[in-house]
């Protein structure tokens, strides 16, 4: 597990030169400077999270922490598969 402390994000520095960009940039709406990006999420926070996770399974020890995250009890095993259920219970996908 990762003891990386998450970044705060910074508003990206915009050009100054505004009549020149185009509406699809994400600037036309809002406060100024402000980037605005469309759907959930940033395409930063998904690059960063791609990488971190490259990273892991480069440099990590993927084997020990599968090992360690295995239930330790039959009762253990059984909580686990419950939770699985509930979980995938609510999702529209797969079951």
């Amino acid at each position: 597990m990762s003891t990386q402390k998450p970044r705060i994000l910074q508003p990206q520095q915009q050009p100054e030169d505004k009549e020149q960009q185009s509406p699809a940039s994400g600037d036309s709406q809002g406060a100024p400077g402000a980037q605005q990006e469309m759907g959930e999420g940033s395409y930063e926070g998904t690059r960063e999270y791609n990488k971190r996770t490259a990273d892991y399974l480069k440099k990590g020890d993927v084997e020990a922490d599968a090992e360690a995250a295995k239930p330790r009890s039959e009762e253990e095993a059984r909580e686990m598969k419950r939770a699985e259920d509930e979980g995938r219970s609510h999702s529209k996908g797969e079951h």
